[in-house]
């Protein structure tokens, strides 16, 4: 259990109380970080939320994906972090954890104004994310899309939520990096995107284009090898697309 204090704005005044983090289980596993159901209450109150803390493992088991092609184009002034980052030092290490996580909390800020289905971004705290939790209140979290077996109108409905993100993300300039139908959520018939550690700067990433269109075919196979047809877009037409709106050749 963690205790955190929090201010709150009312009316011009402030005031302070204690929000109390309650762990309650582990919701995934994966090679860099797992994901653990929290629920967060005011202290002295009835009052609370489920929320979904993404934590990084230590230096010594981490075991960043393919992390270099993803860290092209990320700025780091300190040669001496540079370097500690490129010899993959437990210094280095511990910083490349820092920067995934803070790439995936400002991308899941910029994505949730310009409108993108992400969960909301609560805090970061060195290497720990936390968001708003999908799922139901009993903390069931929602399947990914690679679980499910929509047919018909739904395939249809999910395909255009899915090309309505992936523009909005190319046209913020930035790719996933790791699109696939298991980095995508189902909940109540909404898709949400998750998994952002790795996402790209198409323009600044010498890869960016590789990326976004290895995002664009992951998700344009799922979905054509579950019968989806008569989109527009159509699958086939979806990297062209995300180009375009990326403003790349």
């Amino acid at each position: 259990m963690w205790r955190i204090s929090t201010t709150i704005q009312r009316s011009g005044t402030q005031s302070f109380c204690e929000a109390v983090d309650t762990e309650l289980g582990i919701l995934k596993t994966g090679k860099e970080a797992d994901v653990f159901l929290l629920r967060r209450g005011v202290s002295g109150t009835s009052q609370s939320c489920l929320l979904a803390a993404i934590r990084y493992r230590d230096s010594g088991h981490r075991m960043f994906h393919r992390d270099s092609a993803y860290l092209e184009g990320r700025r780091v002034r300190e040669s001496r972090a540079s370097r500690a980052m490129a010899n993959r030092t437990s210094t280095g290490r511990e910083m490349i954890a820092r920067q995934w996580a803070n790439a995936e909390f400002t991308a899941l800020c910029q994505l949730y104004r310009a409108g993108v289905p992400v969960p909301y971004p609560v805090q970061v705290l060195g290497t720990e994310i936390v968001l708003e939790f999908i799922g139901d209140s009993d903390g069931t979290a929602a399947p990914r899309l690679a679980e499910t077996r929509p047919h018909g109108s739904e395939l249809a409905g999910l395909w255009d939520q899915l090309v309505q993100a992936l523009t909005v993300l190319a046209g913020h300039g930035l790719a996933h990096g790791d699109m696939s139908a298991y980095n995508l959520l189902v909940h109540r018939g909404s898709l949400i995107m998750i998994d952002l550690p790795q996402v790209v700067d198409v323009i600044a990433n010498p890869r960016g284009a590789e990326f976004l269109d290895r995002d664009a075919v992951n998700v344009a196979r799922w979905f054509s090898a579950r019968g989806l047809s008569g989109a527009a877009p159509t699958p086939e037409d979806l990297p062209a697309l995300l180009r375009q709106e990326a403003r790349i050749g």
